[in-house]
């Protein structure tokens, strides 16, 4: 689907997405993301089952204020276990499908929230 927010200008903006690629700006990613308005970085799981305590440190040490975790094409939520990092440092966490968080990280984005999308790729 392609979005047409045009805010934001010199921050990552999510232009689009599909089965297996999210465009970001100009550049298209076909990998797992962490995506803040400004770093790119290859998030290490590459499917839903992979998530593992670890990832979420590693978005812990980022200092979001908010997580908007796009687990594929359907909604699945990680244990407690495993975001417990996240809620041990007062990191707030949505988890949604890739799509509704691509555009919900838009949104929160364009207001100048500190916000970062953990995107799983949606899968075929």
């Amino acid at each position: 689907m392609k979005l047409h927010l045009e805010t934001g200008a010199g921050r990552n903006l999510i232009r689009s997405y599909q089965v297996g690629a999210v465009t970001i700006n100009q550049h298209v990613f076909a990998k797992s993301l962490l995506v803040t308005p400004h770093s790119i970085v290859e998030w290490a799981p590459q499917h839903f089952v992979d998530i593992a305590p670890i990832h979420f440190e590693t978005i812990a040490e980022l200092r979001p204020e908010l997580v908007v975790l796009g687990t594929g094409q359907r909604l699945r939520f990680p244990s407690p276990a495993h975001t417990r990092a996240l809620v041990e440092r007062g990191i707030g966490l949505e988890v949604m499908d890739t799509g509704a968080a691509c555009r919900t990280y838009n949104i929160l984005m364009g207001e100048g929230r500190r916000v970062l999308a953990a995107l799983l790729m949606i899968e075929a």
